[in-house]
């Protein structure tokens, strides 16, 4: 059975770099994990491969989709499979690599088909939410999904929303959608998952360096952009935008637009490591102990 390695782990770790050593290895093209880096005109907010790594390794699912476009997981697993299907037709072996676990839970446990997701009911709910109702949500997502709502914070409004969301778009709630039809990628045996952890300090230092790098690559500049074209990213979570836009508007500095997008990030990277913390792994790699290097000479004999 062909092995895909799926690279995983928090912003900013060094996922790309791997992925892409490791691909020379195997004569693989990488399909993004990334629920951000999949859209077309923000390469450097959402810290997509630059142009070098793109040229170095071909890469499927990063920088195709419209801005104004949402990706549900059941699209995605969709995109994944037919992704896989082309680079094994071209005598190559994929390699999956991005930090959104719900991706990755979805293609390895399931996620019903009927995914869907409908721009007119979802802003309407995150109306309410903004509008300070999130306890009158949570409460309604109680009542007709009891089960689900248990694992579903009701400060989480992309969860929560994305839960009522579904409900009216099928008339059934989360838990009677996955036991009825849960699909998952074809290929899920063949997913050979590898997580790289790395000490909170050194992942805070690495974002800091990297946000200062996408300042200097045209952050504010791609965030203009979307401003003058009026591009409505409310559903990509573009950290940044706001940070930057609040620099463009003079209403703070633009040392701290930077250092609030720091901020930002490291919150967004320490959520990623708890929910990978509490998933199971083919292989854990601690970064701060092991170099990219090694972790590729350990895969490779693995394979």
């Amino acid at each position: 059975m062909t092995t895909f390695f799926t690279i995983v782990g928090p912003t900013g770790i060094g996922k790309t770099s791997l992925s892409i050593k490791l691909a020379k290895k195997f004569n693989s093209e990488i399909i993004g994990l990334d629920s951000r880096q999949i859209y077309k005109m923000i390469p450097i907010g959402t810290a997509q491969p630059s142009e070098e790594e793109l040229n170095s390794i071909k890469h499927h699912l990063v920088g195709i989709k419209d801005l104004n476009d949402s990706v549900s997981a059941g699209e995605y697993i969709q995109l994944v499979d037919k992704t896989i299907t082309e680079i094994l037709e071209n005598k190559k072996t994929p390699i999956l690599c991005g930090g959104t676990g719900l991706y990755l839970k979805s293609l390895v446990e399931g996620i019903f088909t009927g995914s869907k997701t409908d721009s007119v009911i979802r802003s309407s709910l995150e109306q309410e939410y903004d509008n300070g109702k999130s306890d009158d949500l949570y409460k309604e997502l109680i009542s007709i999904d009891p089960k689900y709502s248990k694992k579903v914070h009701p400060n989480n409004k992309r969860r929560l929303i994305r839960a009522l969301e579904i409900y009216k778009i099928t008339g059934k709630n989360m838990t009677e959608n996955f036991k009825s039809d849960n699909k998952k990628s074809n290929f899920y045996k063949n997913i050979h998952t590898v997580y790289l952890r790395i000490s909170r300090q050194t992942l805070g230092e690495r974002i800091y360096q990297r946000t200062l790098s996408m300042m200097e690559s045209g952050m504010i500049e791609e965030v203009q952009y979307i401003r003058d074209k009026k591009y409505n990213i409310d559903h990509i979570d573009y950290i940044g935008f706001s940070e930057i836009s609040s620099y463009l508007d003079k209403k703070i500095s633009i040392e701290d637009a930077i250092e609030k997008i720091h901020i930002r990030t490291r919150q967004y990277a320490k959520r990623q490591m708890k929910w990978f913390d509490n998933q199971s792994f083919d292989n854990v790699f601690d970064m701060d102990n092991t170099s990219v290097n090694d972790i590729v000479g350990k895969l490779v004999e693995m394979n």
